[in-house]
């Protein structure tokens, strides 16, 4: 049935009420934009794309192939072609001829009744002094990691000097007790002389972990056995354990993680030494450690019945060189590598704990699967 003249009209003023709210946009917009139709003629664009670009009213209607010397972005053609013929998105940082940095976004036009992409709106986000400062962070990081390691490469030689001369003075200490030449107090000298040297060499090697971690390191991800990395760990802290009586309850549900088995090792010994070194001075020490899966990750928790941690405290935890309890062994810089392990692999660690009554750490780190399943969905669910 024919539309009557007043609903026609009804209509026509609809769109120029569209329009005229579409060239205020225009005309009061900071960013500058491009609008090219399907034949890759430039419609309209926005006043900061006519002083960025040196653009000109009488460019409207010339194919945007003429203007490439203006964008000073040598794809944007194919770019442009690329988000008409496949209706996705496309998101780009560029570095134009006159080494200005924009965020570029190629966005489609789709008319919905005939669900075909009619062109693109093209965006550009000045991040020229972002793009400064990043290199700036760069550098400064880039620094901070040379001197990290220049330090620890040096302090290694005459560290293994002090070593050698320690245990010498550690195997003379006891012959000479043999014949009646050193004391007991001599010998004691001697041990804390080793534990003092070899707590150099773990802040040594600690800072030098750092180094990789605050660097974005990337170690080897492999399939790996949490049972054994669990065993390799729980070797080296047995003196702990069995001077605590610990008892440590594991329930495996999922046996094999795909991540770094160095980094995954790490992870499990400060979080059980951690259990160990901060046990209630009340009652005997009880450690559950678990893996599953949970919403498409992998889950492992560390829980204690130790003496807790005071509500304040649980992000101060995480810093570097911050110990809970001063009186403890270590370095401070156990949990802070844990997290930056852990957040570096794109996961999260959370703490929950109650004063007096112990501590539960939870990780969550992304499953292989997890990342091919979200794939398959972006491929089903393209943005447009």
């Amino acid at each position: 049935m024919p539309q009557s003249k007043k609903e026609n009209n009804q209509q026509i003023k609809e769109l120029i009420k569209l329009n005229d709210e579409l060239e205020n946009y225009f005309t009061n917009t900071i960013i500058p934009q491009l609008f090219v139709d399907a034949d890759l003629i430039l419609r309209k664009f926005t006043p900061p794309a006519m002083k960025q670009f040196s653009f000109s009213p009488d460019d409207v209607g010339k194919p945007i192939e003429e203007m490439v010397d203006n964008i000073r972005y040598s794809t944007i053609i194919e770019n442009i072609r690329e988000v008409i013929d496949t209706g996705e998105i496309f998101e780009k940082e560029i570095q134009t001829s006159d080494n200005r940095w924009f965020q570029m976004n190629i966005i489609p036009y789709i008319v919905k009744k005939k669900r075909k992409t009619n062109g693109v709106i093209i965006t550009f986000v000045d991040i020229t002094g972002r793009m400064k400062n990043l290199r700036e962070l760069e550098k400064l990081n880039a620094s901070h990691e040379t001197f990290i390691y220049s330090v620890s490469h040096d302090l290694k030689g005459p560290l293994t000097n002090i070593e050698g001369l320690v245990q010498h003075l550690i195997e003379t200490s006891g012959e000479l007790m043999k014949k009646g030449g050193a004391d007991a107090e001599h010998r004691i000298i001697a041990a804390m002389l080793d534990k003092s040297v070899k707590s150099m060499r773990d802040i040594i090697d600690e800072l030098s972990e750092i180094a990789k971690i605050e660097g974005n390191y990337k170690d080897l991800v492999e399939p790996v056995n949490f049972e054994y990395i669990f065993q390799e760990v729980e070797m080296t802290v047995k003196d702990k354990i069995n001077k605590s009586k610990a008892n440590i309850h594991i329930d495996i549900q999922e046996p094999e993680i795909e991540f770094s088995r160095k980094n995954l090792r790490s992870i499990i010994y400060n979080l059980l030494s951690n259990a160990l070194n901060y046990k209630s001075p009340d009652r005997t020490p009880e450690i559950h450690i678990k893996t599953g899966k949970e919403n498409g990750f992998v889950r492992i928790s560390v829980k204690d019945n130790g003496i807790g941690i005071a509500e304040e405290k649980k992000e101060l935890i995480f810093t570097p060189y911050t110990r809970y309890k001063k009186e403890v062994e270590g370095t401070g810089i156990g949990l802070y590598l844990v997290k930056k392990i852990i957040e570096n692999a794109g996961g999260k660690i959370e703490v929950n704990s109650n004063l007096g009554e112990g501590s539960e750490f939870t990780i969550y780190l992304k499953s292989k699967a997890t990342g091919k399943k979200q794939a398959a969905i972006h491929q089903q669910n393209p943005v447009v």
